[in-house]
C-alpha cells in the first residue's frame, strides 16, 4: 500500500519515463535473450559457426548496451556528449592546411619579389682594354 501511494505521488512525466525505461529494459532483454538463442542454435549446428555466433552475440550484447545508455540519457533529458576527438582532429587538420597555404603563398611572393628587385645597369667605362665602349 505503501508503495502505490508513493508511485502516484509522482508526476506524470516521470510516470511515462518509468514506463518507458521498463519497456526498454524489457526489449534488450528479450533481444539478448533471442541472439543468445541464436547463437546456441548456432553452436549446436557445428563448430565453424560457434566463433562467429559468438562474435555476433558479443557485438549484440555491446550495441544493445550502447543503445540503452543512449535511450537512458534521452529519456532523463540529458545531452549526448560532444565528439572531442572529431572536433579536436578537424581543429589540427584545419591548423595544417593553413599553415601549407600560408608557407606555399609566402614562397610564392617571395619568387615574384626577387625577380622585381633585379635592376639593370648600363655602365660606360672609358678605356676599356675589349674597346667594347665605343
Amino acid at each position: 500500500m505503501f508503495g502505490t501511494t508513493l508511485l502516484d505521488r509522482r508526476s506524470k512525466t516521470e510516470r511515462v519515463t518509468d514506463q518507458a525505461w521498463q519497456h526498454l529494459v524489457s526489449a534488450v532483454s528479450s533481444a539478448g535473450d533471442s541472439v543468445r538463442d541464436t547463437a546456441r542454435s548456432a553452436r549446436r549446428g557445428g563448430s565453424g559457426l560457434t566463433d562467429g555466433a559468438t562474435d555476433l552475440v558479443g557485438s549484440a550484447a555491446e550495441e544493445a548496451r550502447r543503445r540503452a545508455t543512449l535511450a537512458f540519457d534521452a529519456l532523463a533529458g540529458r545531452r549526448p556528449a560532444l565528439p572531442w576527438t572529431l572536433l579536436i582532429s578537424a581543429a589540427l587538420v584545419g591548423a595544417a592546411l593553413g599553415w601549407a597555404a600560408g608557407t606555399a603563398a609566402r614562397a610564392a611572393g617571395s619568387r615574384t619579389r626577387d625577380a622585381d628587385e633585379i635592376e639593370f645597369v648600363d655602365v660606360d667605362r672609358p678605356n676599356s682594354p675589349v674597346g667594347l665602349d665605343g
